[in-house]
This record gives structure tokens, sequence and C-alpha cells, in this order.
């Protein structure tokens, strides 16, 4: 009886020596990231610059891999139901983690449940913009055309439950307007769509406008933040152009499948403080991101309050879970 005790607990001690070698040695091979989205959006923009960066950092390559399509649904599932092992994560923007908990009746994840928080890594500012040929120059143009004629103006969107869904809602309940959703698949085509005129505005986290606005393409009116942001200095807040309580940050996090070993986790957590300390912080403050990495509360602390508050500004919107 001795002599199986002895040997269960070597099997042990041995299982346990291996499995913090296989941590140690993390990533032994390439690391798939999941991107809910179409290429070409921000959320795409972070995930590349920053698994470049992961990749030089930890000898192997992150590959980011694009599944777009329904509010998240095709995507964010294949990484809640993933083994976990580390490698496959996810680049998520919060609207997949937050938003869709209220406008859907059901989801194929949990997202307080089905995910390892690794780290939030950039908050990005939100711009009301509209075409250059727009007929609305000012803030105060674009409500008085909406009040005039409700229901009838657009705003574009990454879909239902995105952050310009989101904001959308937040400007038709702070200012009192009843404006028409319009969803994409991803912000890349719905700000092509707008530089088109097909719509009339978007509420864009602020790289996904930026270069436009940069280029004459688009016109920005207002920002959903508490101070102007100094990339567009010109560019008046939301409560200098009339509407107060209008803010609005666009949060992208790093996560991993629930169960994923806290080694692995932190490992990766380490990782991404150094990048976002690196060369690669520049890049997303040239970009109008913040990188977030030394935001006070948890990411999961964050997922469960934003989760609380968009289901309060949904509810308030009148808006019926689909």
């Amino acid at each position: 009886m001795n002599h199986l005790k002895h040997f269960a607990l070597a099997a042990c001690a041995l299982g346990a020596t291996l499995a913090a070698h296989a941590q140690d040695a993390y990533p032994s091979k390439p690391v798939k990231v999941i991107v809910a989205l179409p290429a070409g959006g921000s959320v795409d923009m972070v995930a590349r610059l920053v698994g470049q960066h992961l990749a030089a950092d930890l000898g192997q390559p992150f590959v980011i891999d694009n599944k777009a399509g329904g509010s998240g649904q095709i995507g964010v599932p294949q990484v809640a139901k993933a083994p976990p092992d580390g490698y496959t994560l996810m680049v998520s923007p919060a609207s997949f983690l937050t938003t869709n908990k209220s406008l859907f009746k059901s989801l194929p994840y949990n997202p307080e449940a089905d995910f390892a928080p690794i780290a939030k890594l950039v908050n990005q500012a939100v711009v009301l913009v509209v075409p250059e040929k727009s007929r609305f120059a000012t803030m105060a143009d674009l409500l008085a055309a909406a009040k005039a004629a409700p229901g009838k103006l657009t705003y574009a969107s990454s879909g239902d439950g995105s952050p310009q869904h989101l904001a959308g809602l937040m400007l038709e309940s702070r200012a009192g307007l009843q404006l028409l959703h319009v969803p994409y698949k991803g912000g890349a085509p719905a700000i092509t769509d707008l530089i088109g005129g097909q719509v009339d505005m978007v509420l864009a986290p602020l790289p996904e406008a930026l270069p436009h606005v940069k280029a004459g393409k688009l016109r920005a009116l207002g920002v959903l933040s508490t101070q102007r942001v100094s990339l567009l200095p010109a560019v008046p807040t939301m409560r200098e152009a009339g509407i107060d309580n209008l803010v609005l940050s666009a949060w992208i996090g790093f996560l991993a499948p629930a169960k994923t070993p806290q080694p692995v986790l932190d490992k990766l957590n380490k990782a991404v403080r150094t990048v976002l300390q690196g060369e690669a912080r520049a890049k997303l403050l040239d970009a109008g991101m913040e990188p977030a990495i030394d935001d006070p509360k948890p990411l999961r602390q964050v997922i469960g309050e934003d989760i609380r508050i968009h289901a309060e500004l949904i509810k308030a919107a009148g808006v019926v879970p689909q």
C-alpha cells in the first residue's frame, strides 16, 4: 500500500513538473488570435500591432484570424470553446463582452464565465463624423435637422451592439432624437459608406475616423469625451455642443478561454505590458488610442460593471432584445 501511495505522489509531482515546464516553454508553437470583426477597423489594427510585438518578444507567430459577422457571435464563441492552453486568444471590442448581453435574448457564449481576461489594451475616444460634403457643419445643424425629421437621419455602425450602436442610442436618449440605425459587419465598411454618402453619420472610435478627417474626407462635429482630444483640438466635446452626459470610451481587451493556466495568463500579461510601454505606445497614441495597461480596475471588473451600465442605457432607450 505504501508503495502505491509513494507511486501516486511521485506521479502527481511529475505531472506538476511537466505542466510547469510546458507553461515555462509557452509558447512553443504559433498562437491564433481571433478578431470577430473584418480587417481594417481599430480592433484589427490593435490586434495586429500587439501581435507583431508579442511574436518578436515571445518567439512564436501570433496569427490574426478575422471571423466577422453576427455582432461577434461567429468569432467569439470559437474562443470560448477553444482548448484553454493559450494557443487560441481573442482581441475584442467592449461591446461583444458587454452590450451584446442586453441586445440579444441569448448568446452562444457567456461574457463573464467563458473567458479569462489577460489585459485591457487601449481606450478609444468616440467621435461623431459626417461626410466632408455633408450639409451639417456643426452639431447644432445636425441636431436641428434630426429634430425636424424624426427617424430620417441615419447612423452606421459596425453591427448591433457595437460601440457605434451604443453611442447612437446614447445620442438619441441624451438629445431626444430619433435616428435610423444601419448596422454593418465592421467599422471599416461603415466608414467607407459614410465617405460615399450612403449614410449621414457614424459615431466612430477615433482611430477609425481620424485618417479620413485628416485627409479631408470626413468632418468631425463632436467628441464623446469629458475634454477635447489632443489629435482634434478644434472639435468640441458633446457637452460644449449642448448635450450633457454623452461620454463613451470604446475599450479593446485581450482575453483567453476560461481555465487557461494562470502562469500562461501571467506571461501574456507581462509581455503585453512590455509591448504597451515600448515603441508600440507611440504608434497607438498617434492613431488615437490610449494604452490602458495601467488602468486601475481589472478587466474582469470592468466587464461586469459595463454589462450593468449598458443594460440600463439600452433599457432606457427602449430597445427590445433580438
